[in-house]
């Protein structure tokens, strides 16, 4: 799987009109699972990304987790992370995973997330979102499993 995480002040997710996630301070994570992708990736990325030291210390260095700092996550699937770029104009989507496959582990990751962290939104899969946020810093990382 593959998340690519920026460290925001406030973020949210619109589908159709409607704000369906909204967080203060924390990390909006655009997420992707790809072919053969499976439960134990996605643990394994949710275990990294709680516990990715992106936020500053008294000192200013990066030193802190979101866990740490009891920021919010917001959580948007987004296939397009796993796009084949390497050769002409027009990216192939084929090393993805399929859509029952995505949406299954995007619920899975989802799930888990709010099993260990307090404030967990997320977008919704499959539909056509607008997200907006203002990334502190700007800081952004991309995690894979």
């Amino acid at each position: 799987m593959i998340a690519l995480l920026q460290r925001v002040t406030e973020a949210s997710v619109d589908v159709d009109g409607e704000i369906i996630g909204r967080i203060g301070a924390g990390l909006m994570v655009l997420l992707c699972a790809e072919r053969g992708d499976t439960e134990k990736e996605a643990d394994a990325l949710l275990t990294k990304l709680l516990a990715y030291r992106v936020f500053s210390d008294a000192e200013g260095r990066m030193n802190l987790s979101v866990a740490t700092v009891g920021g919010a996550l917001l959580l948007v699937p987004q296939f397009t992370l796993a796009a084949d770029t390497r050769s002409g104009t027009r990216p192939s989507f084929s090393p993805a995973a399929p859509p029952d496959e995505g949406l299954r582990l995007f619920e899975h990751f989802a799930e888990q997330a709010r099993l260990k962290h307090p404030i967990v939104e997320t977008g919704r899969f499959g539909a056509h979102m607008r997200v907006a946020l203002v990334n502190d810093g700007p800081v952004t990382f991309w995690l894979k499993s």
